[in-house]
């Protein structure tokens, strides 16, 4: 009800506006017609045929030919503005559903930025408040995030809220059930109608306890968009979400340029993150390293993990990407990892290691597709192999390969990604409208 009182107010505003310009044409704008003097009076008594002429009640009025025509151009005039009017409560119709995401995960820029093309004010990602707002088919999505949107302290100004939460570890969880209590709260009180998440995943796809919040077990959430190859993805209710790039660390929505796309690349590959102990990416640097593979590679190896980027080693990453023909993707904890989508951001192919990793996500024994089911399903036009050891070989070709062909192969990539983006965008925005807007069966 909230929201149709808005819509109608809106509607009412512009109807009020288009009248006033109206009438201020109409006053100050119209051209008007000189007042011409009236006829000299006319002695009816006169010859019969020369001067009277009989109208009954009524007076000759010489100009009643311009009146009429003024007045059919006055209705054409009105009957505009009626139209306008209409167009214009039409539109705001038309947006019969208004959605408010907030961000309370880094996950959350990638949703908003990297597949929805939205843009953020102020600019300034340390600022404590962010907002945004695009209207996308029959909704308008406002977007805000930051340190300041607490539970309690903003303005709830839709019906239909997304929360985009961090499950990743226990602290995180407990913060993100924090914000499902608020978001229940509200949902009981009648201040919002619906609920969806979007979830940054357990690694191990450990996400048992988001399950009582879901519609289906008795919980009050529509929808939930989660992150790696939950095994509960079913495309009814539980949808499989894209990692993305890590915009915890700022990773930029990068735009195609001429150059990036033609200009030979200094390196076959790239590796660029972290060497576990008894891993196979250690079986990644021993082979690197035979044959001297490692010279036609930008490799920088570290031993412990870094969260945060200095300037210095986020220009090398994205230096790196950017002159490498192939960027190497070596499994952690998942298979699936940012540097996946940031190298398909610089036309770097990557280069993944298919196999599944340890923990609860899909076995591949049964799901085929898995592990990447989400990007295999769409065609990712990447290079998988399952050992390492088939590295030399994969090299080996790409010195074969002309500038050329390398060029084709990165239009490819970017363009497939670019589709990727907007595939997703469309299917998040087509699963709201269906879940959230009134069916139209009886």
């Amino acid at each position: 009800m909230r929201g149709a009182r808005k819509r109608l107010c809106s509607a009412l505003l512009v109807a009020y506006g288009l009248f006033s310009l109206y009438a201020a044409y109409t006053v100050f704008l119209r051209p008007r017609r000189p007042a011409a003097s009236r006829p000299p009076h006319k002695d009816r008594r006169g010859p019969r045929g020369i001067d009277h002429v009989p109208l009954g009640n009524e007076e000759w009025n010489p100009w009643e030919a311009d009146e009429k025509s003024e007045q059919v151009a006055a209705q054409q005039r009105y009957e505009s503005v009626l139209k306008l009017v209409h167009n214009a409560r039409s539109q705001l119709e038309q947006t019969s559903l208004r959605v408010q995401i907030w961000g309370k995960a880094a996950i959350g820029l990638y949703l908003w930025q990297h597949i929805f093309g939205g843009h953020l004010e102020p600019a300034d990602v340390t600022a404590q408040w962010r907002e945004g707002s695009q209207k996308a088919g029959k909704t308008h999505f406002s977007f805000i995030t930051g340190p300041s949107v607490v539970p309690g302290y903003f303005s709830v100004e839709a019906e239909n809220v997304v929360l985009v939460l961090n499950g990743r570890e226990k602290a995180k969880i407990a913060y993100a059930t924090q914000w499902l209590h608020y978001a229940q709260t509200l949902l009981q009180t009648h201040k919002i109608r619906h609920v969806a998440v979007v979830l940054l995943g357990n690694e191990q796809c450990n996400n048992e306890w988001i399950q009582p919040y879901l519609k289906r077990h008795g919980g009050f959430v529509n929808l939930l968009f989660i992150t790696y190859d939950y095994a509960l993805v079913n495309e009814e209710d539980i949808f499989q979400w894209p990692l993305g790039v890590a915009t915890y660390r700022n990773f930029p929505v990068v735009e195609p340029s001429w150059s990036m796309l033609h200009d030979p690349r200094s390196y076959l590959c790239n590796f660029l993150g972290t060497v576990y102990k008894n891993s196979s990416r250690e079986t990644l640097m021993e082979i690197l390293k035979q044959d001297g593979l490692d010279k036609l590679c930008w490799i920088a190896a570290r031993e412990q993990w870094q969260p945060q980027e200095t300037n210095e080693s986020f220009k090398n990453y994205q230096d790196a990407l950017l002159q490498s023909d192939l960027t190497l993707c070596p499994v952690g904890i998942n298979t699936e990892c940012y540097r996946i989508y940031e190298a398909c951001s610089y036309g770097s192919v990557p280069v993944i290691e298919d196999v599944m990793t340890l923990g609860d996500c899909r076995n591949s024994s049964v799901y085929h597709s898995a592990p990447l089911q989400l990007l295999k399903t769409m065609g990712a036009p990447f290079i998988f192999i399952k050992n390492w050891k088939e590295l030399p070989a994969v090299l080996e070709k790409e010195k074969q390969m002309s500038l050329q062909e390398k060029i084709q192969r990165r239009k490819k990539l970017m363009e497939w990604y670019q589709n990727f983006k907007a595939w997703m965008r469309q299917k998040f925005i087509n699963t709201l409208e269906n879940s959230f807007l009134p069916s139209d069966k009886g």
